[in-house]
């Protein structure tokens, strides 16, 4: 079973939601924004969609 990563949400100066993930560490691996993350969130399937 793949975890899936912690993301919190932020936002930029101009107003635009953003998600951040996290590394083990605490660090910044990844950041993108909110919508972006959120059309691929919807292209995927469940495990019970599949």
């Amino acid at each position: 079973m793949v975890k899936k990563a912690r993301r919190t949400t932020h936002r930029s100066v101009s107003g635009t939601k953003l998600y951040a993930v996290r590394d083990s560490k605490g660090r910044f691996k990844d950041i993108q924004t909110y919508k972006r993350a959120h059309d691929q969130d919807l292209k995927r399937k469940s495990r019970k969609e599949k």
